[in-house]
């Protein structure tokens, strides 16, 4: 009982003093699968594959196969940054299934030009170096069906976060996601809590001397070790599927709403204290072999051209899907940022059932 109480006394104590961030590890929001991201990210509720990993671990449930596969890369920015996510799904017996999920979003070959100038004050372009900065996930999932509760089901995901900016510095992270979701006649109700714990990165840096007075004779900022903390957030989503001309067509809809308590935000529903983000998904469906997804999120207050007044954006998605026997093929034509179309990007993601069909 001591040991728990001194753990409890340590966490609220590194959490006091650590640096809580408002926008932290922004890499694990950018999302995973082209069908989701297709969708504006309303995915929660009617994720059922193995990229329930990250959305909501609730919904590796409905995986049907013994093991899947799941695969996406994406380039973003003229492909400067590249997106990669590797994840597979292991049914462990009919009520819980475990997932491990990797995700990688890197800028590689960034020139280091803190030693262009020598001691004596030449520029000397054969100093110039590269890095790269690296943001790095691993995420253990596990879900199980709540046998006493009918409809109900959990899952939850413990996160490894490892960020470098080559050999200057970097960070180790932990978090956990709780989720679930709950099936009341046609509808599905589902709650995701990311970060729910706080997620810890502590950084380190390792600056050489000649980079220290680099960084201070440019007036930067000389960076120090610190312990930086993603709040948590809890998202709400329902979702129902409807079928039509002799169930050959179906059409799904999803809304969801993300909930932050970590002051205002520049979101449509705000306050001091908590801001709502919504967004809303539908994929239209043929005989379960095409689909067409399209969705609006990211929307937001912002300032117009002017300065003078607010306007509302938002960020229109759509995409494509495609399922033959044991592969799944999804494009989605998305963005990352602020409706730009210099910043949308084509997205494809693969998935595949291994072995046999679970019963």
């Amino acid at each position: 009982m001591r040991k728990i109480i001194l753990i409890i006394c340590l966490f609220v104590i590194q959490y006091n003093t650590a640096q809580v961030a408002k926008y932290s590890n922004e890499f694990l929001n950018v999302g995973v699968s082209a069908r989701a991201l297709a969708m504006a990210n309303a995915n929660i509720a009617s994720v059922n594959d193995v990229s329930a990993g990250y959305w909501n671990p609730a919904g590796l449930l409905f995986q049907q196969s013994n093991l899947q596969l799941g695969l996406m890369h994406a380039e973003y920015f003229a492909g400067i940054a590249k997106y990669d996510y590797i994840a597979a799904a292991k049914r462990i017996d009919s009520n819980s299934v475990a997932c491990l999920s990797f995700i990688r979003f890197g800028v590689d070959n960034i020139p280091n030009t803190l030693d262009l100038v020598d001691a004596n004050g030449n520029v000397d372009y054969s100093r110039i170096k590269s890095f790269n900065a690296v943001d790095a996930a691993v995420l253990l999932s596990y879900a199980r069906n709540i046998i006493k509760i009918k409809g109900l089901k959990i899952g939850g995901s413990f996160k490894v976060i490892r960020r470098t900016l080559g050999d200057f510095g970097g960070s180790w992270g932990f978090g956990m996601d709780i989720g679930g979701m709950y099936d009341y006649k046609k509808w599905r109700f589902a709650a995701m809590g990311r970060d729910i714990t706080g997620t810890f990165n502590a950084w380190t840096y390792d600056l050489t001397p000649e980079a220290k007075n680099t960084f201070a004779t440019t007036g930067n900022e000389i960076p120090n070790n610190s312990v930086e903390v993603t709040v948590p957030k809890l998202i709400l989503g329902v979702t129902r599927k409807f079928y039509f001309w002799k169930e050959r067509f179906s059409v799904l809809a999803e809304f969801n709403c993300v909930n932050t308590f970590d002051g205002m935000r520049n979101t449509v529903i705000r306050s001091k204290v908590w801001s709502c983000e919504p967004m809303l998904g539908m994929e239209l469906g043929y005989k379960g072999f095409v689909y067409f997804r399209a969705g609006i999120g990211n929307i937001q207050k912002q300032l117009n051209a002017k300065g003078d007044g607010f306007e509302t954006t938002y960020q229109p998605n759509m995409g494509v899907g495609i399922k033959y026997k044991v592969f799944a093929l999804d494009y989605a034509l998305t963005d990352i940022g602020d409706r730009s179309i210099a910043l949308y990007s084509h997205i494809f993601s693969l998935k595949i059932d291994i072995n046999k069909k679970f019963k």
